[in-house]
């Protein structure tokens, strides 16, 4: 049975859950990242958005959201319409909220490179070979400086170490690797290369069930 990723977001309203202390994680890092970018404006990326929860609550409050243009793609109309509505509501009008297929490129090809990239959600439910292929498309999708932010279980097999490799490999340095005593898999990742072109029409990754 295909997984209900609207029903999926319920698990936010458990504060004790370990998708609410991830949501947090990942909240406090994209708040650290936004504190840390030189000055201009600034542009995001998010794939795979769901509801919009990681970013548009720290865009909303943060002294930098006038300055941030950003793309939230997400393929259930109904996960984007709460994300809409929020971003709305937090008077944001430089996010954009997109419902279409995340995972290919020409999604962000006017966007891309940004300074925020947030893959969240997404290693979790991809291929090994899918998730080294998205890490080599974030060496596109991000800008020099930038930072991508990942989530990935830290369960038996545990890929973090290895992912963590393939973003050394992509040019990329890290910022924070949660352990796996932490048990939130939240990844921190700051591009220190030059951003390769963003390839057209390729899909990067393909969820499994």
């Amino acid at each position: 049975m295909t997984r209900d990723w609207y029903a999926w977001h319920d698990d936010y309203e458990d504060a004790g859950s370990a998708l609410s202390r991830r949501l947090a994680e990942v909240r406090r890092r994209i708040g650290e990242a936004l504190d840390a970018a030189p000055p201009g404006p600034l542009r995001a990326v998010s794939l795979c958005a769901g509801q919009g929860r990681d970013l548009i609550p720290v865009l909303a409050t943060h002294p930098r959201r006038t300055e941030v243009t950003a793309r939230l793609v997400e393929l259930d109309p109904r996960n984007a319409e709460v994300a809409r509505s929020a971003a709305r509501a937090a008077g944001l009008s430089s996010v954009e909220v997109v419902v279409g297929d995340a995972a290919r490129t020409d999604a962000y090809a006017d966007l891309a490179p940004a300074d925020l990239v947030l893959v969240c959600g997404v290693f979790g439910n991809i291929s090994e070979a899918d998730i080294r292929a998205t890490v080599r498309h974030c060496a596109a999708l991000c800008a020099t400086g930038g930072r991508v932010f990942w989530t990935r279980h830290r369960q038996s097999p545990d890929l973090v170490p290895t992912i963590c490799e393939w973003f050394a490999e992509e040019g990329f340095a890290a910022v924070s690797v949660s352990s796996p005593a932490d048990g939130v898999g939240v990844g921190v990742h700051r591009f220190l290369g030059e951003p390769r072109p963003l390839p057209a029409g390729v899909t990067m990754f393909e969820f499994v069930d």
